[in-house]
């Protein structure tokens, strides 16, 4: 019969949604009404959240970003590789140094141009 087949989903979309609304509810009873002076603080942009859109900022919150985002999502691709580097074999190392090659010059190359300095 095919509601045996989807029984267990459908008992654990039931048990989840019963303990995400239990768990919900208590954090509405217990937790704090209002929050303090360090949640309404600027969290690591440095600047108000809630100004003029249109004032000066410093530039290197962007360029820290995009290099984070550069080099993160590129060590990324080494997780699937390393699951299925035993099929694929000599060719995919070549394929890798290559590729990490690349991101180490880059990433050589921020640093020298003093992209990483915070002063």
């Amino acid at each position: 019969m095919i509601l045996s087949e989807y029984l267990p989903i459908l008992l654990f979309l039931a048990v989840s949604t019963v303990i995400g609304a239990a768990l919900l509810g208590l954090g509405a009873l217990l937790g704090p009404r209002r929050g303090g002076a360090e949640k309404l603080s600027p969290y690591e942009c440095g600047f108000e959240a809630f100004e003029d859109a249109r004032m000066k900022f410093d530039v290197r919150y962007y360029l820290v970003a995009i290099l984070f985002i550069i080099f993160d999502l590129e060590i990324a691709f080494l997780f699937p590789w390393a699951l299925v580097f035993d099929d694929i074999g000599a060719p995919a190392l070549a394929a890798m140094a290559v590729f990490l090659g690349i991101l180490v010059i880059g990433f050589v190359y921020e640093w020298k141009k003093g992209a990483l300095e915070w002063e």
